[in-house]
Parts: structure tokens; C-alpha cells; sequence
């Protein structure tokens, strides 16, 4: 039996060539002429910093399972680990060339609006003599030069630090390798005395100084390199001992990050035979893995550059400021009354913001309990957390310690809410809490109600502003009663709990998906048309792949609106005629995860903050709810179908893995566009389902309003 007989594979397609597929999407819209030119320049350093991550872990991780003595096969493909790595590889080829090209063409452009990335090659003697007297005074002396040689072992690179190195050849005529490290304290360019922005990233200055550096040497066929190192840390795969405190636990493994082993090497610059195999020979990588590119390793430097623009080339080359919509109300009156959906980040994050802060004040608030995952960098939902506590108030917060590249400031919070009086929950060995759930007991007289807040994003006020997310409050008796009994399975680390109007991973989710795909089977087995409509960031598990293709085979009509990966591939004779899938990239990143079922007001709608992935359904903690609301299932239905008609920002992924700009007859329409443009014309509306609703209009809108009178 062959490894194709074992998958069907004819309708699937593998996670990490339909990723790499996505990050193809993000770097289009870095050639987009519509978007502005420092967003444009915004999606190449996203689109860098997703492939950073994505070495990082997905090839790091890979990496890992090939030393297995029998690694698994990918039950999408079909390939072996080593058939993924490879064809990883040779993916990534085109896309560095891409993005050399799309870099090419935007600094040209940037030239055009008096903004310089200017190569050495282009400053003038005077310039030169500036940059030299910059090096001497504020680089030079934070440099930490070496050679390579028998007294001089080669050193560990950290993971994606930019390295200068060269050939130096002394002055017995031997030759070695010379390298400069360039730290993450130097600034991320040199400005140049001109009147326009003009300026030199840092490590561009560190490689022409280089000889004034090694004055004892002569200097030939400089470049700069970065190692990217396995990130995956997996602490649960890790024993540790349980009288150690989870916090300690997690100081001490995050020092492995840096140390783990090489995947990429990346040069900016050409790269001299000698420096190749001096890499390859120190740090065990293949030619494979050696990535030449002709644009710079990381664009860190741009949102430096973004506070050096001037009034008009803002207003001319970034996006239109945009100010979320908001309310003026008392959140826990309103949420008492009715339900309410925040569509963030049309909605204003301020509202769940001035929610935990009511509850935190208010005597009527007895306790608050709260998962969290990610936070801001300078978080208020801490602060007024710490306030609750304070003010005499039971605070529970379920922190995981272990979200990927916040794990350290996750530790720092956890310490603060501590020292504030909270009460805290780390989660599980094996699995990550990544549900976002809150949980308000108020008390007036004998009278005990609660709030419940359910979202499918993090409680983070900047990622609020760039992520598409929805946020559900609600005061249904059983929905909080389905939130009594999660916090209290978390705090006993029950794993297997039973739940009403909720779906919690890993346990029973997964099974109750697929229990509403089979009724919507069953719907047309019975001559009523079926329908769903699924929005998550990926879809990757087999079992829920195969499922959506026996409803499709079944005629259930089927949308997805994936962002990311998608292994499923449509339109394929029968195996999934029925299903569509959209991708939209756009302005804000696409986050809200919504599972829908049926059509109008009797669809059954989960919104949750979970994907269609195996890591998601079974080794994570995830919460969906069942939004009772008929209103709020409209306006969700609303939100899927317009974004399902995007034929601006939107694609179809074809059943060859590749994706198609949506083309219709309809007039233009780019989904955010159109959810931004009602929230600034949104009014204020006198019915007892709307909340009163001000806007706050941008300075642009004012002075339309001045001129028209």
C-alpha cells in the first residue's frame, strides 16, 4: 500500500504550501496602486515578519519530527517531512524574488515622494563624511567585532540578528572570517543632512566601516546575513518538576529560544564562496536552506520612518485616520437589558474597556473572572483588573503563560494581577487556553445576575485596532451558567465538561461541529436546502475536511472565508462542487471565526476563538457561544455575505491551490471599506434593539461639514 492510498488526497492540498500561498497574497497587496504607498510598504515588512515566523516554527517544527525514526506522513498531501521541507525551499525561492522586485519598485517610488532608502553608493562626499562621524561617535562603540580562528571559536548567532561579516586577510596572509553583530540597541537608520527624508539602514553603514573596524586586515566580500533558529518550544513535551512554580518553569525554558538550532540563513548582498561554506560547516545548513536576496533581511526600520513624515505625506501616503464607533451608555445597564455584538474594529475596543472598568467600580460587582491570552503592551484590562481586586472584588484570571512570543510578558503580568490580590489559574501541561471569555457576578439586594462576555479575538486594545474581530455580551441565564461551570472546570483542571449554549475544547467541540454538518445533511436528505458558512483563519483538520465534503457531495451549499491556510480545495468533481472559499486581505487582518448553519433568522450561529485546526480542536482550550439573539444573527449573516461579494480585496482559492481576484458584475466593493464608511455615517437610531451611537468624525470629515455649511 502506497501513502497515497492511504489519503485521499485528490481534494486536499498540504497546510505549509497553502500558507506560503496566503503569505503570496499578503505581498500582492504590497504591489496594490490603490493602497497607499507606506501601507504598501507596511504589508512587504508583514509579509517578511510572517515568513520570519514561519521558519521559525512551522520549519522549525518540521525539523524536529524528521529526526523521528518514523516520521509521519501529512494526511493532506501525502508527502513525507522531507517532501514538505524540500518543496518549502523551493517555494520560498520565488517569493524572496518577489519581494527583491516589489522592493525594488517601492523605494522608487518612495524616491518619488522626496523619501530616500538610500544605498552608500549613492551619498555624496559630504554625505559619507557625516555617516563616518556618526559611526565613530554612537556605533562604533557598541560594536563587538571578531574573527574567526583557533584562539577564536565561531560564536552563536541569535536568532534573526543581523550579522555583518567579511573575508579578512591579515597581515601573514591568512584568511578568515571577520563579523560584526549589529545590536538591536543601534538605531535602524542613519539619517542623512539633506532637506527630504533621506537615510541608510544601519547595517548598510556597520558593512561600508567595516575596514576602519578591522584596520589590521584587508577587507573583501562583505554581506549581511541572519540566522533564523528554531523557535517551536513545546514546554509540555518538557518534564519539569510540579512543587515549580509554572511561572519559574517558563523563565527557564525561554532561554532555549534563542539557542535552538539554525533553519534559514538569510544574505542581503552577494555571498562569496568562501563565507558560504564557513556557514554551512559552523551551523549544519544546506544549500537549501541559504536564502540570497537583494532587499533588505528585516523592514523593522519602517515604522521609525513613519514618525519622520511629515503633516501631508501622512495624509498622502498612509491610510485615512479612522475612529471606531462608540456609545455613550453604562455598558452593564445596556448588557443587562439586551444583548450587544462589538465588531471590532469598526466598534470601539474602548466599550469592553469601559466595561471592565464599570465593574471594577461598580458595588453591584461581586467578582470577575477572565481568560487571557494576549494583551497590550501598556494594558488598561490589567490595570482595571488590578482596580477590581483592590476595591474588594473576587478577580479569577486564567492566564496561559505559554502564548507564543508573549510568554514573558504574560509571566510580568501574572506577577502584577498577584501582587494585586487576583486569583490565578496557569491552565494545563498539555494544552494552551486560548478561549476568550468574562465572566461579571453582580449582586443588588438578594438578587444575583450576571454578564457574560464571549469574544473571537484578544482582550488587546492595539490588536483591536488592526484585527477584525466580533465581541458578544450577553445576559442569558444559560449561557453564564455555561460560564460558571467553565471557570470552575479550569480551576479543577477538568478537561471534560458539559456545557449548554457553549462549545469548549478540546473535549466536546470538535464533535459538535461536525454534529451540525451531519444535520445540515440531513436537512437535504429531507428536500430542505442546507447551507453553511464558516469564516476562520485556517482549516486544516482531516476530519473536518472530509465532513464538509460529504455535505458538499450531499448538495449542501457551502461558504468558507478563510484567511490563511486552506487545505480543502474547491470545486473539485466530486468531492466538493459544492463549496466556495474566499480569502480577504485587506487593510485590517481578518480574525473573527464564525460557524454558521442555515440561513436567516432560524441559522444557528457559534462565534468562537477557535480554527478548523487539529491544534485548535484538540490540544487547545476554546470557546465558542451560540449567539441567541436574532438581531445580532442577521447582522452576522450581514457581515459574511458582503465580505463572500469583496471583489476588491477579495479571492477565490481554485481547486489548483492557487487564488483568483473575485470577478462580478456588481459595483466595486471592498468589504472593510464599506464596514469603515458605516461606521462613520452611522447615526443615532431611536428603537429599542439599537444603542444611542455617536461618531467621532476625523478632522478630513469636519472640514467637509465646515465647507458645506
Amino acid at each position: 500500500m502506497t501513502k497515497m492510498d492511504i489519503f485521499d488526497t485528490s481534494f486536499t492540498q498540504n497546510r505549509e504550501l497553502s500558507w506560503l500561498m496566503f503569505n503570496r497574497r499578503v505581498l500582492k497587496e504590497a504591489e496594490d496602486l490603490t493602497v497607499p504607498l507606506m501601507e504598501r510598504l507596511k504589508f512587504l515588512a508583514i509579509f517578511q515578519s510572517n515568513l520570519d515566523e514561519f521558519y521559525m516554527i512551522r520549519v522549525g517544527s518540521l525539523s524536529d519530527i524528521a529526526r523521528l525514526k518514523q516520521p509521519p506522513i501529512d494526511n493532506k498531501s501525502g508527502m513525507s517531512i522531507k517532501e514538505q521541507l524540500d518543496a518549502i525551499y523551493k517555494a520560498t525561492i520565488p517569493l524572496i524574488e518577489k519581494k527583491d522586485k516589489v522592493f525594488s519598485q517601492l523605494r522608487m517610488q518612495l524616491n518619488a515622494n522626496d523619501i530616500h532608502h538610500c544605498e552608500i553608493s549613492e551619498c555624496s562626499s559630504a554625505e559619507l563624511k557625516h555617516l563616518e562621524n556618526v559611526f565613530k561617535r554612537k556605533i562604533l562603540p557598541l560594536l563587538s567585532p571578531l574573527v574567526i580562528d583557533r584562539h577564536h571559536p565561531f560564536p552563536h548567532l541569535l536568532n534573526k540578528q543581523k550579522v555583518v561579516v567579511a573575508m579578512v586577510k591579515n597581515k601573514d596572509n591568512i584568511m578568515t572570517l571577520g563579523m560584526i553583530p549589529v545590536s538591536d540597541t543601534l538605531d535602524k537608520m542613519i539619517l542623512l543632512p539633506r532637506d527630504s527624508i533621506s537615510f541608510v539602514l544601519t547595517e548598510k553603514v556597520i558593512q561600508h566601516f567595516f575596514p576602519l573596524v578591522f584596520d589590521k586586515y584587508q577587507v573583501s566580500n562583505s554581506c549581511i546575513v541572519s540566522i533564523t533558529r528554531n523557535a517551536d518550544i513545546h514546554p509540555e513535551d518538557e518534564g519539569f518538576d510540579f512543587d515549580l512554580d509554572f511561572r519559574v518553569h517558563m523563565k527557564l525554558i525561554l532561554k532555549k529560544r534563542s539557542r535552538l538550532a539554525p533553519v534559514r540563513m538569510e544574505v542581503e548582498g552577494d555571498l562569496d564562496e568562501k563565507i558560504r561554506r564557513i556557514f554551512k560547516d559552523r551551523i549544519k545548513l544546506n544549500d537549501t536552506q541559504i536564502f540570497v536576496q537583494h532587499s533588505p533581511i528585516s523592514f523593522d526600520y519602517i515604522f521609525d520612518l513613519l514618525d519622520k513624515l511629515s503633516p501631508k505625506q501622512r495624509m498622502d501616503l498612509t491610510d485615512p485616520p479612522f475612529q471606531s464607533a462608540s456609545m455613550k451608555i453604562s455598558m452593564l445597564d445596556y448588557c443587562m437589558k439586551q444583548d450587544l455584538l462589538l465588531f471590532y474594529p469598526y466598534d470601539d475596543f474602548e466599550l469592553f474597556i469601559q466595561f471592565l472598568k464599570e465593574s471594577a467600580n461598580s458595588t453591584d460587582v461581586v467578582s470577575i473572572k477572565i481568560s487571557l491570552y494576549r494583551l497590550a503592551a501598556n494594558s488598561r484590562v490589567i490595570q482595571y483588573l488590578c482596580d477590581a481586586a483592590q476595591n474588594g472584588k473576587e478577580v479569577t484570571v486564567l492566564i496561559e503563560l505559554r502564548a507564543r512570543f508573549d510568554e514573558k510578558n504574560n509571566i510580568e503580568w501574572a506577577e502584577m494581577l498577584e501582587k494585586a490580590g487576583c486569583n490565578l489559574i496557569y491552565g494545563f501541561e498539555e494544552v494552551k487556553v486560548h478561549g476568550k471569555i468574562c465572566l461579571i457576578t453582580l449582586k443588588k439586594a438578594d438578587r444575583i445576575s450576571y454578564i457574560t462576555q464571549i469574544g473571537t479575538g484578544n482582550y488587546n486594545e492595539k490588536t483591536a485596532k488592526l484585527y477584525s474581530d466580533l465581541s458578544l455580551f450577553t445576559a442569558n441565564p444559560m449561557i453564564a451558567q455555561d460560564a460558571i461551570t467553565f471557570f470552575k472546570n479550569m480551576a479543577i483542571s477538568n478537561l471534560q465538561g458539559t456545557y449548554n449554549l457553549l462549545w469548549v475544547a478540546p473535549y466536546a467541540y470538535k464533535g459538535q461541529l461536525m454534529d451540525m454538518i451531519d444535520a445540515e445533511i440531513e436537512k437535504v436528505k429531507n428536500g430542505q436546502p442546507g447551507r453553511i458558512i464558516f469564516k476562520a483563519n485556517s482549516l486544516s483538520e482531516r476530519d473536518i475536511i472530509d465532513k464538509l465534503s460529504q455535505a458538499s457531495q450531499a448538495g449542501v451549499k457551502i461558504d468558507l472565508i478563510i484567511r490563511g491556510i486552506c487545505c480543502l480545495l474547491p470545486n473539485v468533481k466530486g468531492k466538493s462542487e459544492n463549496i466556495q472559499v474566499t480569502n480577504v486581505v485587506g487593510r485590517f487582518l481578518e480574525h473573527a471565526r464564525i460557524y454558521a448553519f442555515g440561513e436567516g433568522e432560524d441559522a444557528k450561529i457559534w462565534i468562537s476563538s477557535g480554527d478548523l485546526m487539529t491544534r485548535s480542536l484538540s490540544r487547545r482550550v476554546e470557546v465558542a457561544v451560540l449567539v441567541m439573539d436574532k438581531g445580532i444573527k442577521l447582522k452576522i449573516l450581514r457581515i459574511l455575505n458582503i465580505m463572500m461579494t469583496d471583489n476588491v480585496k477579495g479571492h477565490r482559492l481554485m481547486k489548483n491551490g492557487r487564488h483568483q481576484r473575485i470577478k462580478n458584475d456588481q459595483q466595486r466593493l471592498s468589504s472593510q471599506e464599506y464596514f469603515i464608511e458605516e461606521a462613520r455615517n452611522r447615526i443615532m437610531i431611536d428603537t429599542p434593539k439599537t444603542p444611542v451611537v455617536t461618531v467621532k468624525k476625523n478632522w478630513f470629515a469636519r472640514l467637509i461639514d465646515w465647507l458645506r455649511g
